[in-house]
């Protein structure tokens, strides 16, 4: 049974760039009023000009009873738009939503708190503005705050709350409202590793309860583990929904990330230097994006340095798909003259478990970075197959961030 319908969804904002012809400096504005004394002083003649935005465009999907939805994307997808219109906190320019039942939203840290109230006066007045009768907020309260853990401060006026425990009532709050409905978005973050942990459980629970559930988040890991279907936004249209480990994948894999081989466009010459090209390659060399587990790989970076450079250090970060690091190779410092050269990393010591590791690159000088980019490309480890048996695996899962200033050679082209 479809719960919630999402109709040409349209949310468009008008952005206004007001423009003042010049910019002051202390001596104009001396200069001007001694002129005041003579003629009338020089008048500014603000330009206005107006743009359209449209963070939503004729958006189309359903959500069944008792989904887990999760709703991922980059940033400025228009995820929080789209949560903001489910909420029937802004209303859409075009387009219709049909929702049934009562809903739950927990969008920001502290929605619907006032600062000098303490957490115990609102733990009623956000019940309230939610939608829960005073008899219900009592009948609960007790749960509310034993989730929450917030209880020796119950009686402080949550101005002087953390963030993080003003999340952790927020949230028991909107979880133990009961709703058909529940909508959340990145304030997990904020709370602690236990307390995400038992936010998660939390809201697997209203699900089993046959509850639905919206969720945003950047954490791809959490979102697989909590979610069954999947909406990936894309400058604020829907680009795939269907089911969680296909949209993943597609947003995991979106743009550069599934290429093995980069070409860097040129820079100003008047920086220190910057890269051409990197490849990821198997140990004879062949370009290949894909690696079986246990197998070693290369990753080949040509630069180029424009002046020379004391202290030169160029570094590779792997990491997770939910940006933990998980391992980074850098070269020896050292003096590097004008010229063309290029870096080969070799991986032969490493096993990580299958997955996509997105890669970071780094150059620097004197431990000042003159070029850094995330996600140029990725990693991508298959599943496992002939392999020592006693073999060391990194799995992705954060367990040790390794510095490695081995096994890269670094040749003048």
């Amino acid at each position: 049974m479809s719960i919630i319908q999402v109709e040409n969804l349209t949310k468009k904002y008008i952005i206004n760039h007001l423009k003042i012809g010049g910019y002051d400096t202390l001596r104009d504005k001396i200069a001007d009023k001694a002129r005041g004394f003579f003629i009338k002083p020089r008048e500014k003649t603000p330009f206005e000009a107006t743009e359209e935005f449209y963070a939503l465009r004729d958006v189309n999907f359903e959500v069944n009873e008792g989904d887990r939805v999760g709703i991922i994307g980059r940033n400025g997808a228009g995820k929080s738009t789209l949560l903001k219109l489910l909420s029937r906190i802004t209303e859409p320019t075009t387009g219709r939503i049909t929702i049934e039942g009562r809903v739950a939203s927990l969008l920001e840290v502290g929605t619907g708190f006032h600062p000098e109230l303490t957490g115990r006066e609102n733990v009623f007045l956000n019940g309230s503005i939610l939608g829960m009768s005073k008899q219900e907020i009592k009948s609960k309260f007790d749960e509310i705050v034993d989730f929450s853990g917030v209880e020796k401060f119950l009686d402080t006026p949550v101005k002087r709350y953390s963030s993080g425990m003003y999340v952790r009532l927020a949230f028991a709050v909107a979880a133990h409202m009961e709703p058909e409905i529940l909508i959340v978005d990145e304030v997990l973050a904020v709370g602690d590793a236990e307390f995400q942990k038992k936010c998660l459980g939390k809201m697997k629970d209203v699900s089993d309860a046959g509850r639905t559930i919206l969720f945003v988040s950047h954490n791809m890991e959490v979102i697989q583990k909590l979610c069954n279907k999947g909406i990936l936004l894309d400058k604020g249209q829907v680009l795939e929904s269907g089911n969680i480990e296909e949209v993943a994948t597609t947003y995991l894999t979106s743009g550069n990330l599934n290429n093995s081989q980069i070409e860097f466009l040129a820079n100003d010459k008047e920086s220190v230097g910057q890269p051409t090209s990197l490849y990821t390659e198997n140990l004879n060399g062949k370009i290949e994006h894909e690696f079986p587990v246990g197998n070693p790989f290369r990753i080949r970076v040509q630069f180029e340095i424009y002046k020379r450079t004391e202290h030169f250090i160029i570094a590779i970060g792997l990491k997770s798909v939910s940006d933990i690091p998980i391992r980074t190779s850098y070269s020896e410092p050292c003096d590097i003259l004008p010229g063309k050269y290029e870096a080969i990393f070799k991986y032969d010591d490493v096993m990580l478990a299958s997955g996509n590791y997105p890669l970071v690159l780094g150059l620097s000088s004197f431990e000042k970075s003159f070029f850094y980019q995330e996600n140029i490309t990725s990693v991508q480890i298959s599943e496992w197959s002939a392999v020592k048996e006693n073999s060391k695996i990194i799995r992705n899962s954060g367990v040790g961030f390794i510095l490695n200033p081995l096994n890269i050679i670094i040749n003048k082209v």
